[in-house]
């Protein structure tokens, strides 16, 4: 399982021209992607990562602040452009896998006591975001 985590301001997901997840304070954007071999039992470690990771201002964490998280799935992230011109998906698990350990890492983030916004899994969605430093990591479980 494979997550971008972008320090936001503000971040919102439109699909159709409707929003559907937005947090309108500091807080996380989290983009993850799952492969084929990824488990139950590391979207729970994941979700544990996010909502202790200190990388909101004065190294706080979303649980020191209740700090929001906006989550959305993203299958680009095992995207592969070593060859050629044109990336391979190859990697990225398929929906039927993906969804449910995508919305495993959201229920554990919410268990843990998180507020988390979402997009719509498999949607073509736009996302902005008003990012608060420059703060972009890249975790792998």
């Amino acid at each position: 399982m494979r997550a971008v985590v972008q320090r936001v301001s503000s971040a919102s997901v439109t699909v159709d021209g409707a929003t559907v997840g937005a947090i309108g304070e500091p807080g996380l954007l989290v983009l993850v992607g799952v492969t084929h071999t990824d488990t139950p039992a590391e979207a729970a470690r994941l979700a544990a990562k996010l909502w202790g990771l200190r990388v909101l201002h004065g190294e706080k964490s979303c649980s020191d602040v209740a700090a929001p998280l906006l989550v959305i799935s993203q299958f680009t992230l095992y995207g592969d452009a070593r060859k050629g011109r044109r990336p391979t998906w190859q990697a990225a698990a398929p929906g039927p896998v993906a969804e449910p350990l995508v919305n495993a890492v959201v229920s554990g983030l919410r268990d843990l006591g998180a507020r988390v916004e979402t997009g719509v899994f498999g949607a073509d969605m736009k996302v902005e975001l008003v990012n608060d430093g420059p703060i972009t990591l890249i975790l792998d479980t």
